[in-house]
């Protein structure tokens, strides 16, 4: 079974679970909520922008110029 990367990392539950994964470890290691916070804040700017990245990738190869 392969891995579709391109639809997995475009994926808002992907990175709403990746988040709550992370999430989850920093509390289970006591981390405080100011750090946690900027993590989280980390990790969903950049799913944020690897979305639209691909995203643009994949409209801009399918373009008909």
């Amino acid at each position: 079974m392969k891995i579709d990367w391109k639809t997995k990392l475009t994926s808002r539950k992907f990175w709403l679970a990746v988040v709550g994964f992370v999430t989850s470890i920093l509390f289970a290691f006591n981390v405080d909520s100011g750090s946690t916070e900027k993590i989280v804040g980390v990790i969903t700017s950049a799913s944020i922008m690897i979305a639209y990245i691909i995203g643009e990738g994949l409209v801009d190869s399918n373009r008909n110029d």
